[in-house]
């Protein structure tokens, strides 16, 4: 039985091609000085994304710098310290963890966090080969004992 994806589409679709008289009527430094607030305030690149779109009217950060927003992030020296996928991974480890604590004997969340530890550690794996992490990055995440 399938339970780990559900059927269905009901995401929003990206704009297909780029509107260049809406692009050119935006202000990139007006956009830049959001993003940077944005980033100093610790909201994470994809929320940053949604903001632009409903707020300013930003279709994608792309079609307007060229770069996508978490390089350019990074090269404005405001990317996060971990990749924002990873991150998420984590505090869902940490949420089950905590969850765990309070109900020692749920096996199927202790299972959960098996897997979600696997996910971290495959995801981690891949960041320190390409360089996104450093070599001797730990997560540090252990399965509480029952």
């Amino acid at each position: 039985m399938r339970r780990g994806r559900e059927k269905g589409k009901t995401h929003s679709t990206r704009p297909s091609t780029r509107d260049e008289a809406l692009i050119s009527e935006l202000d990139q430094e007006a956009i830049k000085n959001r993003i940077i607030d944005l980033a100093k305030k610790g909201i994470p690149p994809s929320r940053i994304g949604i903001i632009l779109r409903d707020e300013e009217g930003v279709p994608l950060v792309k079609h307007v710098f060229g770069k996508k927003l978490v390089s350019l992030l990074k090269e404005w020296g405001y990317a996060p310290q971990i990749p924002e996928d990873l991150q998420n991974l984590i505090d869902r480890a940490n949420n089950t963890i905590e969850h765990l604590k309070e109900h020692p004997k749920d096996y199927r969340a202790k299972r959960g966090l098996e897997e979600i530890i696997s996910k971290i550690n495959r995801l981690s794996k891949y960041y320190k080969r390409n360089g996104y992490l450093p070599e001797n990055w730990e997560h540090g995440i252990k399965i509480p004992k029952t």
